[in-house]
């Protein structure tokens, strides 16, 4: 019996001193405009599965002017994820700026890579048609107003990248719109160039649409591959 006893007690010392388990990384999903975290859904299991920890946030995209975005977007982040040993981001479209504008402006001292999915990181002609009307900037809100291509505009405003980051821009344009405002590839709402970003660490290009993009397996992949690499998987040439 006290043979037993001492076991039970070495092998729960055993147990006491086994480091442990780290904890795991987490990757914050931020939808685009006019969407809501249901959008980013698809990408919840797959990098979980990969073991990472998930937060998919949700943010007033349509009401918000970008300064009060990025604040409440801290406020979140402060919230779930400040003691996260490495914090990622992946992102569609208006969240990408987002999180430029986070970065460059409140930097997390735990930020890891982001990896954009259709970032206008240069704006999108649609911003411009937008700016250019009193109604569509009342219909569809200050920040959608603020995504052109002038200069000025919201992520124009922003400095490169001076971080890991991973941008994935579509080609299928399947937004009769983006055939009357853009010239080149596109996937519907935003140019292939304008997803382009300096600092910039890898780049590749998928035929998927914009509304749609996080629904690709192929940009599950690289997603996944960015994440876990820094780098994209590139076919042989």
């Amino acid at each position: 019996m006290r043979t037993g006893v001492v076991g039970l007690c070495a092998a729960l010392l055993a147990l006491a001193a086994r480091p442990a388990a780290a904890e795991p990384e987490v990757v914050v999903l931020l939808h685009g405009l006019y969407r809501s975290e249901r959008s980013m859904r698809p990408l919840e299991a797959p990098v979980t599965d990969a073991g990472f920890r998930v937060v998919n946030l949700d943010y007033a995209s349509r009401s918000e002017t970008p300064d009060a975005l990025v604040t409440e977007l801290e406020r979140q982040l402060a919230a779930c994820c400040a003691d996260a040993p490495k914090l990622h981001f992946v992102t569609h479209s208006l969240g990408g700026i987002v999180a430029r504008a986070l970065v460059a402006e409140r930097r997390p001292t735990n930020l890891g890579r982001v990896v954009m999915l259709a970032p206008p990181n240069h704006g999108s002609p649609l911003g411009d048609v937008v700016a250019g009307s009193a109604v569509l900037r009342f219909l569809l809100g200050a920040t959608a107003a603020d995504l052109g291509t002038e200069p000025t505009s919201f992520p124009n405003r922003l400095p490169g990248a001076d971080f890991e980051l991973g941008v994935i821009a579509g080609t299928a344009s399947r937004n009769p719109l983006g055939a009357v405002f853009m010239t080149g590839e596109s996937d519907g709402t935003v140019p292939v160039s304008s997803t382009r970003l300096s600092g910039m660490t890898d780049f590749v290009t998928v035929d998927s649409s914009h509304t749609f993009i996080m629904r690709s397996d192929e940009v599950l992949a690289q997603t996944i591959r960015f994440l876990s690499s820094g780098r994209f998987a590139h076919a042989a040439r």
